[in-house]
């Protein structure tokens, strides 16, 4: 064979030889191939090389083929007769792949037509179908391989058309699959399509439904498959092959029989077989009728039970598959009879197992076609209408059309553009849920959690949509409710928004158009983010809302008794608060500060209008936190900017709908004690009428206030709208957000007051009371009110038939009515009734400092600085005390108290005694002892009295006012007992101080009246002996409001004691005191508090000065049987009678504790009270008993009692009680407890302080100690007896400025004079 080529390529030459190894010469081949004695081996070999040939060096064998035209026709003849010759079925395709290669290379349409006339004769003359089969696979690859063939087959050759449906009706599945796949190829062309058009309706559509309804091979069902591809891109095709070509009244029937559609069945069968390819394919083809029109074909498919196997496809790992089912699945999502049919309650757990598995593949656009099912499924219960975000206007827009575009077999160039179109009726019955067990709730929240936290925006965007389709009552209402997995949800969702937010692009280039573009589409897609993110977030409280109807979810039914769960709707509630207080409000904020979206906003206020329903009992809080974070101000800018021209009606009824509930929130927080239900209402509708039409700006919303009416016109609405900006500026006003310039603001409520003034159209109470309100609050920023806008405000007010109707417990409107004579002059007194009388007003307060109101809003007591800027106001205070009720009274009188403890350098105590004592003898002639017992404002007014008269500096001489009180308050006292602690305690302390701080002439007269008193007398008798009586707690430090009145009782016995007898006054009652309680009181304490005793400390040290012999006070001494103590049993007791040395020694140990525990409290007064009794005590024994005297002056515990002192000051020597008792022990030459040495450095010590810096008390102690050192003649240098003649030498210059009273101050609620 090699010989013979070669003696043939010789005879070729060379020009035939192509370069092959070993070279080819091309006409020897083509020789070969027609020669009818070569084998078929030989052929085949020469067919082979022929291939090669064509296909790696074509360009040189069209060079030569091409000029002889009758070779190529001869070459093409060989081949297609070898095609139908050979019975080998390779054999067969090696010829028709070769013959197909040349006639592509040479692009001649001579030779098309050449084939076309060989396939018409062959056909003619095949005796069997069988026969035509290559004939019909060499056309199919033609049509494949050569563009514009099927064109001239369908026009030229139009006569094969008809063999086509022959072979078709051939039972051989090779004949019928290679039919399919010519017809494929022709429906494929457009003209094709045109001219076949009637082909197909008249005898092509059954036979071929026929042949795929029984195809058995897949190559077979493959190409029906593609033949059905192409013919499904046509509309007309679409409804012949859907037997749907009746009129459009018929078929919208839906009751559509199985048998009359036969193509979903085919499909259904192709989803039944294990082959994912044909399902995928099969899928395919059920989205390509579907997307022409679902409502008309989609009902065919659901009758035939085909979105069950669809669900049932889903659990299978083909991408493509899976891509198909969710298509079809979408489409036919589209019609009711899909939900009417509970397709999805069977198919929801496939397709959230589904999506599972799909999250873990990195497919993205699977991710986002999966996401859309679920969310046009979980949107079912009602007719809706579904939006889509459009980047031109920033809002929601009807959808178009579905398109879907099918590429066979390469299923996986599939895409997919679902809209929705228009307004698309879903409908499941109610009674059957979507989620029938809690499992796959869980499941699918937790599918959608995953989907958030995707990196790709454009899943997110569509997980969150999911989210806010999930989030109803439809899906979550069977308990248990899983709260906790939806607040992840939520929490989730709002944190992902979050966390996308683009940054500011204010820094971006403004050439660069690239990155602008770029930013501007991201912006873009986190505006759709943001807006599905709050959809989700308004749907979880629309949940809330609906669920409070249900009470199965109210808890979960599931939870044990004794156990908290946190699954509860209330949890849930609260937890929607939160994270929109924390998340979701400042998450809008910050999209502000870049763009503003009408359809957004319209959202976000629409979730805030459903949270004031979530949870009733915060609503007040939440209006509060809303108001004062400027929303009020926010939703008008909103209304103003977009819905202006009557643009934009959602979004204006979403903000004047939040807006009256804003409002009717705060009038019923701030409006507690208002009860007028009537008022309410009218507010309300006021709100609703007025708000939808309020689209101005700040500015034209002044002007409006100003705005003169039409003097006839009968129209309101110019007055309402002004009423209604008045009602929200108030409410803005009183939380802080202060939109409006004060200055502005001011003049135009002043305009409009004016105007309401000239035509005589008084504004309701409730826009009245804002009014003032705003008058007041802008009142520091603008102009005094000039005389015609007071006599407005004035005349208005007078036409109210009550002041509280326009009253509001404000600090700035009370200062706004005082600050104006005219209207303090007129109102003052209502006004400040009101003030006081205002239930509730402290927890009004609390409330509104919670929400950060002004620092004056938040003063504890505002009235003070007006008092303190205005005392006049006083009178008016001191009158309500009269005239008032108890509560009332009981308030003002605080408020005086408050104010007198507060402001020390405010002169008014005389202007206060001269009332004090017209209201305590009004008090004391119209009411019996009784009565005043019960009397609750008594006890504040005598506690009043008491501060006036503390705050007394210096000695003053008592006036007859100051007599008539003292002489009152004696009185009272005489009719109270000892268990009125109430009143006798101030009393006793008003009665202390009268004593102490006044003059020597004036206290000779306070004695006497004061001893004239018997009832008072007998009182303070009984107050001593409770002393016995009473039982003390259990911690002696604690002082007790009895504590304080015995306390007080025995510092007045005291002072009298002392006053007495130093003006030897007379007497009309006695007072019994047994010295024996008395020294066992002190030496035992018994758990009584340090005051008492140094009250009882006080009241010993005044009967020892006097030696026991008093006319006020009888000294006895019971033994512990009761009776009286006999005669002193020695001589030294004698001396000492009627004290015993044993008690002496007991009483001085005692006062040296007390000392210590006194002075380690740094209680320096109460110290100094102690150290002036042990003096006493002493001088007591040195009159009585010098050996005695000297002996307790001498003990050695004196000295480790100035050890203890000095080791618990820091600069111990300059402490009076100190300095006071080395005094006391140089004076009785106790030279054991201080030395020589130790004067010395005492003395060294005291020079190097700076004397002028020294407390009076101090100095007044050290100059008795350096006096005390000289009188002594103790042994001291001649430098350190310089020193101490420098040091009084310059003590007298400074004492001399020096008052020569008694300082009063309290302890407690007792008053105590310092010792001298």
């Amino acid at each position: 064979m090699s010989a013979g080529c070669e003696r043939l390529r010789d005879r070729h030459g060379a020009r035939w030889t192509l370069p092959f190894r070993p070279p080819l010469c091309l006409a020897c081949a083509v020789e070969t191939l027609g020669d009818g004695g070569a084998s078929l081996v030989r052929k085949k070999h020469a067919l082979s090389r022929l291939r090669d040939a064509l296909a790696w060096q074509a360009l040189p064998v069209v060079q030569l083929l091409a000029p002889d035209e009758r070779g190529c026709l001869c070459l093409i003849g060989t081949l297609f007769g070898m095609c139908h010759a050979v019975e080998d079925s390779d054999a067969q395709d090696q010829f028709a792949e070769v013959l197909v290669q040349l006639i592509v290379e040479l692009k001649s349409e001579q030779y098309l037509r050449c084939i076309l006339d060989e396939s018409q004769k062959e056909l003619c003359k095949a005796t069997t179908r069988r026969g035509s089969l290559p004939t019909f696979t060499l056309l199919g690859k033609l049509a494949d391989a050569v563009p514009g063939f099927a064109d001239i087959l369908v026009v030229e050759h139009s006569n094969l058309v008809d063999h086509l449906l022959v072979g078709l009706m051939y039972p051989n599945e090779g004949v019928k699959a290679a039919v399919c796949y010519l017809y494929g190829k022709l429906y494929s062309s457009p003209v094709g399509t045109e001219k076949l058009s009637a082909h197909f309706e008249e005898r092509l559509c059954g036979l071929f439904l026929n042949t795929f309804g029984h195809a058995q091979t897949k190559e077979l069902q493959v190409n029906c498959l593609g033949l059905l591809k192409e013919l499904l891109k046509s509309d007309r095709f679409v409804s012949i092959l859907m037997n749907n070509s009746k009129p459009e009244e018929e078929s919208e029937n839906s009751d559509l029989l199985e048998g009359e559609n036969p193509l979903p069945l085919i499909l259904k069968k192709l989803l039944l077989t294990r082959d994912e390819m044909l399902q995928a394919a099969s899928s395919h083809c059920m989205a390509a009728v579907l997307v022409h029109s679902p409502s008309r074909y989609a009902p065919a498919f659901i009758h035939a039970d085909v979105p069950e196997f669809l669900f049932e496809c889903l659990m299978c790992n083909s991408e493509i598959l899976i891509w198909s089912v969710y298509c079809s699945l979408l489409l036919l999502t589209e019609e009711r009879l899909f939900f009417s049919k509970c397709h999805t309650v069977y198919g929801i757990e496939s397709l959230v197992r589904s999506l599972q598995d799909v999250l873990q593949l990195n497919n993205m656009e699977l991710h986002k076609q999966g996401l859309l099912l679920f969310t046009e499924i979980v949107k079912r219960t009602t007719r809706v209408a579904r939006r889509v975000w459009d980047p031109r206007t920033w809002g929601c827009r009807k959808v178009q059309e579905f398109c879907i575009c099918i590429c066979f077999p390469g299923p996986a160039d599939i895409t997919v553009h679902h809209i929705a179109s228009g307004f698309v009726p879903l409908g499941q019955p109610v009674e059957i849920k979507l989620f029938t067990n809690q499992g796959i709730c869980i499941d699918a929240i937790d599918v959608l959690m995953k989907t958030v936290d995707c990196p790709v925006l454009e899943v997110v965007v569509e997980a969150v949509k999911a989210v806010a389709a999930f989030l109803r009552k439809d899906h979550l209402s069977s308990p248990p409710v899983p709260y906790e997995n939806l607040q992840k949800l939520l929490e989730a969702v709002l944190k992902r928004c979050v966390d996308l937010s683009p940054p500011n692009s204010s820094n971006k280039h403004e050439g660069d158009l690239l990155l602008s573009m770029s930013q501007s589409r991201v912006s873009w897609k986190y505006g759709q983010l943001l807006f599905n993110t709050l959809e989700s977030f308004r749907n979880a409280c629309r949940l809330a809302v609906e669920l409070q109807s249900d009470p199965m979810a109210q808890e979960n039914a599931f939870t044990a008794p004794c156990s908290e769960s946190k699954e509860t709707l209330n949890n849930f509630s609260e937890f929607l608060l939160r994270i929109c207080d924390s998340l979701c409000i400042p998450m809008v904020m910050n999209y502000l500060e870049t763009s503003v979206s009408s359809s957004v906003m319209e959202v976000f206020i629409s979730a805030l209008n459903t949270l004031f329903a979530v949870v009733p009992n915060m609503r007040d809080k939440f209006s509060k936190k809303l108001a004062s974070s400027c929303f009020i101000r926010l939703t008008l800018e909103l209304k103003a900017r977009f819905c202006s021209i009557q643009s934009n009606p959602a979004l204006n009824q979403a903000c004047s709908s939040f807006l009256c509930n804003l409002c009717l929130s705060l009038y019923s927080a701030t409006e507690k004690e208002r009860t007028s239900s009537q008022e309410e209402q009218e507010i309300s509708e006021l709100l609703q009428k007025s708000l939808p039409q309020l689209n101005y700006t700040v500015a034209e919303s002044l002007l409006l206030l100003a705005e003169n009416p039409e003097p006839l016109s009968l129209d309101q609405s110019l007055c309402n709208h002004q009423h209604c900006f008045i009602l929200l500026l108030y409410f803005a006003y009183t939380l802080g957000d202060r939109f409006v310039p004060e200055t502005e603001l001011f003049l135009a409520i002043r305009n409009f007051l004016l105007l309401a003034q000239d035509h005589r159209d008084w504004p309701p109470p409730y826009v009245l009371r804002a009014v003032l309100y705003l008058l007041a609050v802008c009142q520091d920023k603008g102009k005094a009110l000039d005389s015609r806008s007071l006599c407005t405000v004035k005349r208005i007010l007078d036409n109210l038939p009550d002041l509280s109707l326009v009253y509001i417990h404000c600090p700035l409107l009370l200062k706004f009515f005082l600050h104006y004579p005219e209207l303090m002059g007129r109102f003052g007194h209502q006004v400040l009734q009101l003030w006081f009388s205002w239930e509730g007003c402290n927890h009004v307060e609390t409330e509104e400092a919670a929400f950060g109101t002004s620092d004056q809003l938040n003063n504890a007591n505002p009235l003070l600085p007006i008092l303190k800027s205005n005392s006049s106001i006083l009178l008016i205070l001191l009158d309500l005390v009269c005239s008032s009720s108890v509560e009332v009274s009981q308030k003002v009188l605080m408020a005086l108290r408050t104010f007198l403890e507060k402001n020390e350098d405010v002169f008014v105590c005389d202007l206060l005694r001269n009332q004090f004592l017209q209201i305590l003898q009004q008090l004391l002639v119209e009411s019996s002892s009784a009565s005043l017992q019960a009397n609750r404002n008594l006890p504040i007014l005598l506690s009043l009295l008491f501060l006036v008269q503390l705050r007394s500096k210096g000695m003053r001489e008592l006036d007859s006012t100051d007599f008539k009180l003292l002489h009152q308050v004696s009185n009272l006292c005489g009719k109270c007992r000892p268990k009125d602690i109430d009143l006798l305690q101030p009393s006793l302390n008003f009665l202390y101080c009268s004593l102490h701080q006044t003059t020597p002439c004036s206290q000779q007269r306070a004695v006497a009246v004061l001893l004239s008193n018997v009832s008072l007398l007998e009182l303070l008798q009984k107050v001593l002996e409770c002393t016995w009586m009473w039982s003390f707690p259990s911690e002696p430090t604690y002082l007790s409001s009895e504590d304080a009145l015995l306390s007080s009782g025995w510092l007045l016995a005291a002072s009298l004691l002392i006053y007495q007898h130093r003006y030897n006054t007379e007497v009309h009652q006695t007072l019994s005191v047994d010295l024996r309680q008395v020294l066992n009181a002190i030496i035992f304490r018994n758990k009584k508090p340090v005051l008492l005793l140094v009250s009882i400390v006080q009241f010993l040290r005044a009967i020892l000065r006097q030696n026991f012999s008093s006319l006020l006070v009888t000294v006895v001494q019971n033994t512990a049987q009761g009776t009286t103590q006999s005669q002193p049993s020695s001589l030294e007791d004698a001396a000492l009678h009627p004290l015993t040395t044993q008690q002496v020694f007991s009483l001085v140990v005692s006062l040296q504790n007390l000392l210590v525990h006194i002075y380690l409290q740094k209680d320096l007064l109460l110290s100094q009270a102690v150290v002036a009794c042990l003096e006493t005590l002493l001088e007591y024994l040195y009159v009585r008993n010098q050996d005695v005297a000297l002996h307790v002056a001498s003990q050695p515990w004196h000295r480790f009692l100035l050890l203890t002192l000095l080791n618990g000051s820091q600069k111990s020597i300059l402490q009076p009680e100190i300095l006071r008792l080395m005094t006391l022990f140089l004076k009785y030459q106790s030279s054991n407890i201080i030395s020589q040495k130790e004067i010395g450095q005492i003395l060294q010590e005291v020079a190097e302080a700076n004397l002028l810096e020294l407390p009076e008390a101090t100095s007044q102690a050290l100059q008795l100690f350096l006096c005390q050192i000289q009188s002594s003649h103790c042994q001291v240098e001649p430098v350190q007896a310089q020193t101490i003649q420098t040091l009084l030498e310059h003590l007298p210059e400074q004492m001399s400025t020096c008052a020569k009273h008694q300082d009063i101050v309290c302890v407690g609620s007792v008053a105590i004079a310092l010792p001298q």
